[in-house]
Formats: structure tokens, sequence, C-alpha cells
């Protein structure tokens, strides 16, 4: 007090952030789970600084909070002994811990060091302290669903905001791709989030165990996050949830997992049998984003004017050609934006291309390692799909618990929607979408490993 009363004479007013600071360091040292929810918290809130000319690219408050995360976790690791062993034997976590330990050997022969050392280190802040955190969390059951709404809760309020300032444009398509900013640097990664959490929340609103004040909340959270997704003109978003609901009513029908990775697989070997034909006719659609919706759902396949989705196929020609020349260790994590340009063939470019690395990435979370991990970082990415969706269909199989198969079910058709959505955007370099995404992770396998192998819900 005394020296916060001398700053205030000297008029140097930063003086009221120390008790503040100080606060922050007694939870990190004494309730590191408070930290966490609160790192949750701001995330839909938090600011990128790079959006303006503070000469740095970081999300504040929230990646700050991870940060110190991170630090303090593994201090805590170092003097309490170690972590658990079934998270560490876990095959998601054997996944991850794989695809961190390439991106390092890569990061090592990058053709920039620097930035691919920068990118190792932001996937660093953001996995160890939500996903590994997250399941030293989740051992109380409480915690998961304090997880989950304390992202809710602040998205809630980016929604609103993010209505209103729409309403005040009329709702229009055009105006939808960026009335979410500064929360959200775009429709994408907005109706990313929103497809993310529509799974969890109607799973927790079909919760009977609950009261009803409850689940009369979470229906209503649905129900407004729906309208948001639809306002969002989010084309991939929106196809991301209609696959999560295929995939729902295969499960209620008991279809076998394999039998619906054979169906993928199939239809996969199947498109690049017919491909020359199903282009040929892709080429013929000449619809264009629109804010009517029928129209909309029509310009998803229309590769032979709509600007967004040849720049998308722009992009993935550029990474595969960057894959071709470097195919066992790629160009470095986080090199892509910086390296692809020399790779655009003209007669591919569109309007909006850019040949200096300042419009996003590759567009997919399965092209993009595959240009800047190699065939390795891909593979990485392919496995950590199936292990988690296996082991989020597996929890809800095999668990005795009614809350724990619901919550498995929930969570898994959540992921679901980021993987299809995966196929055409990447927000995990983001904290928008790595928070949810690795906590929601955690989730399953926390359900997997303390859980269902011990038949009861911790309490």
């Amino acid at each position: 007090m005394l020296l916060n009363t001398w700053f205030m004479y000297k008029e140097i007013y930063i003086g009221i952030l120390i008790p503040i600071a100080g606060i922050l360091l007694l939870m990190y040292i004494l309730k590191l789970e408070y930290i966490l929810l609160l790192a949750v918290f701001v995330t839909p809130l938090s600011v990128d600084l790079g959006n303006y000319d503070f000469g740095v690219s970081i999300s504040v408050p929230g990646e700050p909070l991870l940060v110190g995360i991170l630090f303090f976790l593994f201090l805590k690791i170092l003097l309490e002994g170690g972590v658990d062993r079934r998270i560490l034997s876990h095959p998601v976590s054997i996944v991850i811990l794989f695809n961190l330990s390439w991106m390092c050997i890569t990061a090592v022969t990058s053709e920039l060091p620097l930035v691919s050392f920068k990118h190792l280190l932001s996937q660093l802040w953001f996995i160890v302290p939500v996903y590994f955190g997250g399941l030293m969390f989740f051992r109380t059951k409480i915690n998961i669903r304090k997880f989950i709404w304390a992202y809710l809760i602040s998205l809630i309020v980016v929604v609103f905001y993010t209505t209103w300032h729409h309403f005040s444009f009329g709702f229009s398509e055009k105006a939808g791709r960026w009335v979410m900013s500064p929360f959200y640097n775009d429709h994408t990664a907005y109706g990313a989030i929103l497809a993310l959490f529509i799974p969890v929340v109607f799973g927790l609103a079909a919760d009977k165990t609950v009261s009803r004040k409850y689940r009369i909340v979470a229906m209503l959270t649905g129900l407004l996050f729906l309208v948001a997704l639809f306002l969002s003109y989010s084309r991939a978003a929106w196809v991301s949830v209609g696959f999560a609901l295929a995939v729902l009513v295969l499960v209620k029908l008991h279809i076998r997992f394999k039998w619906i990775a054979i169906s993928t697989i199939s239809l996969l070997v199947l498109f690049f049998t017919f491909k020359a034909e199903i282009l040929d006719k892709l080429e013929k659609n000449k619809q264009d984003a629109s804010s009517n919706f029928i129209q909309h759902i029509q310009s998803i396949s229309n590769i032979s004017s709509d600007a967004s989705n040849l720049e998308r196929i722009n992009r993935w020609q550029a990474a595969l050609r960057m894959f071709s020349e470097r195919p066992l260790v790629g160009w470095g994590p986080g090199t892509y934006q910086f390296e692809y340009a020399p790779f655009q063939h003209a007669n591919e470019k569109t309007i909006i291309s850019t040949n200096f690395g300042n419009k996003g990435n590759a567009h997919s979370e399965y092209i993009g390692p595959l240009a800047e991990s190699g065939f390795l970082g891909f593979l990485g990415m392919i496995f950590l799909v199936i292990t988690v969706i296996y082991t989020g269909l597996k929890g809800y199989k095999k668990s005795v618990n009614y809350q724990s198969r619901l919550m498995a079910l929930s969570v898994t058709l959540g992921l679901i929607t980021y993987f299809v959505h995966g196929l055409m955007n990447n927000f995990l370099n983001t904290d928008k979408a790595s928070v949810p995404f690795w906590g929601l992770v955690a989730i399953i396998v926390a359900l997997d490993t303390y859980y269902l192998s011990e038949e009861k819900l911790l309490e």
C-alpha cells in the first residue's frame, strides 16, 4: 500500500499491477488448477497483439497465463516425483509425445530454425498445460464440467457480442466474415469452435442425472450456438456438424468402428479412382458464397469460381510440392507461410493469393504437417485422429456409468467436428482452438484412464 501510494504520487500507475501479480504468483504456487481454469476462461476473450502494432504476436491474457502454467507445472512434476505412468503410457499420450519429439527433430533441420523453435515452444505451452495438466486436473470428476463451462461462459459472451455486431450490419454474409473481431480472426475459426462445442453442450443438456435448471441452461446454450453457427456462414463448420450427426446415427445403430473405418477408406479409394470425373463435375458448379443458405451450401463444391475454395486448392498444391521436395523432414514446423510462395503456379493463383506469407497457412491440419514435418508429421496427425476417436468410442461403449458414457460420446463427436473441419482449415497454432481441443482430448483420455479402468467415477 505504501509503495503504491508513492507510485501514485509520482503518477506511475503501473503499480496497481503489483498486488494482482502477487495474487497470481500465490495461485501458481498453491492452486495451479485455478490458474488453468482462469486461462481457459479468458481464452475466448483474449486479443492477439499481432493484429496491432506491438511487434509481437501473442494472445493476451490467455497465452502468458499458459506460459506460466508450463513453467510451474514442470516444477510441480520435478518436486512431486513425475507424472502418473498411466498418463504417459496411454496411446493418445504416446502419439502426442511422438509428434512433439518429431517436431523438435524437424525444427533442427528446418529451413528457418528460429521460426520452428518458436512454433514448437508455442505448441508446448498449449499441449503441456492443457493436455497433461488437464489430465492431472480431471482426476476429480467435477473438474471436467468446470473446464467445459469455463470456456463456454466466455464463448457465450463472444457470441452475444458477435451477434449484436452482426445485427448492426443487417446479418450480411460479407459482414459475417469479420464481426467476431477482435476475439476471433475470422468466421472460419469462430465457426470451428462453435461446431466443436455444439455436441458437448447438447450432451450436457441430455444428462438426466443433473438438475432440470442445469439442463435447460445447457439446452439454451446449444440453441444459441446453433443460431450463431448459422450466422457464421462457415461452410466447413456446417459440414463438420453434419458429419458428427451422421457418426451419432451410426453409433446409435451400433455399427462397429472397423466398418466405419473400412467405409471411410473405401470412399477415399473411390474418390481417387474417379477423381477426374468428380473434379469435372465440380468444375461445372458456378455458385459463389451467398447469404442464401441453400446457395451457400451449394458453393461448398464450387472449385471453378469461388475464390476461397480455389485459394485452398492453391495452398494445398503448394504444400504437396513442398512435400515432394523434402518428403522426410519437411521445411520445418511453422515455416509453411514463409516458404510456400515459390511453389505456387501462376495458373492456380487467385485474387486473394499472396507471395508475402501474411495471409495464413496451408488451410489443413493434415497437409500442413506434411509440408512442414514430412511424412511422419502427417502420419502423427492421422494416428492422433484414430487413437482419439477409438478411445472416445470405446469409453462410450464400455463404460458402466451413464455420465461417463454420455460425456465420452458428446466430447468425441465434438472432436470429430474439428477433425473434419481440419481437412479445410487449421487453427491448432492458436490458443482459441488449441485450448478447447487439447482440453477435450484430455477429457477423453481421463475417462479412459481413471474412470473406465476403475469402472467408476471419482468423486
